[in-house]
């Protein structure tokens, strides 16, 4: 296992990075995640650099495509951090950005604490949990100058891609007993494009996705909070954004939410 204060030396380089909108080819060879866990031990140190409370979770490479992208074998957690929150409507620079994509996704924010156990949960265990139903626009981000090419442990080290998101209003619709899996997801750019999915592309239905988180962090020996939101991936292939652009997230009847690019 990686020594305590070695993932914190390889948590502080990323995030120094991540402040400064730089970027590295590689943790050094000292520091680096060998494995998955030894990644999610220098991911929890990002908290150390925030003020506030930890927003939520979010969860990457959630389609088969994605994963093949980035060359993982499998969905990745990472934190979302309260500062990185955006206002529907906000605007965010692209100055520094890497990756310079948008995604839309359903988030779901927790009611109450699901603690980590032995035993995996269910579905049905983890929607119990779950308060809300909301629209999301997740603008992630890497700090390595190959993110393609760097491994599972090293995006995971590197908060699974985390950078900034918006989150929309609660769904005033009833959600519960919709099939999430064929329900349909739009993304516009600006009136020029529109890009088509559904909640199906997050591995097979968001609600799955939500599920594997819960038991990710399990794992870990992490509870889901009351009051944490989680984006569960995206339902659409990324959609690439220049400055000018406006994205608006659209999921129907469960509101829309929406992003300006400078």
């Amino acid at each position: 296992m990686l020594d305590p204060e070695k993932a914190r030396a390889a948590s502080r380089l990323l995030v120094g990075h991540w402040d400064n909108g730089t970027h590295l080819d590689a943790i050094p060879e000292e520091l680096r995640p060998k494995t998955r866990t030894e990644g999610y031990a220098i991911q929890s140190h990002v908290m150390e650099r925030s003020a506030a409370p930890l927003f939520g979770w979010k969860i990457a490479a959630t389609s088969l495509a994605g994963q093949r992208h980035i060359n993982v074998d499998g969905p990745m957690a990472g934190r979302l951090l309260a500062e990185k929150a955006v206002e529907v409507g906000g605007i965010v620079s692209l100055a520094t950005s890497k990756m310079r994509v948008a995604e839309v996704e359903f988030a779901f924010r927790f009611g109450r604490q699901i603690p980590p156990r032995a035993a995996p949960y269910e579905i049905a265990d983890v929607m119990d949990a779950v308060a809300t139903l909301h629209p999301a626009i997740e603008i992630p981000d890497s700090r390595y100058d190959d993110f393609c090419a760097v491994g599972a442990p090293q995006l995971i080290a590197d908060n699974a891609c985390a950078n900034l998101f918006v989150i929309g209003q609660p769904a005033e619709d009833d959600w519960r007993d919709v099939n999430l899996a064929d329900y349909p997801v739009t993304g516009l750019v600006s009136g020029k494009s529109r890009h088509d999915g559904t909640g199906a592309a997050v591995l097979g239905d968001p609600r799955i996705a939500l599920t594997w988180l819960v038991n990710e962090l399990s794992g870990l020996r992490i509870a889901l909070q009351p009051g944490q939101v989680v984006i569960t991936g995206t339902c659409v292939t990324p959609i690439s954004v220049a400055a000018g652009d406006e994205v608006i997230g659209d999921l129907g009847r469960f509101g829309n939410v929406s992003v300006r690019f400078v």
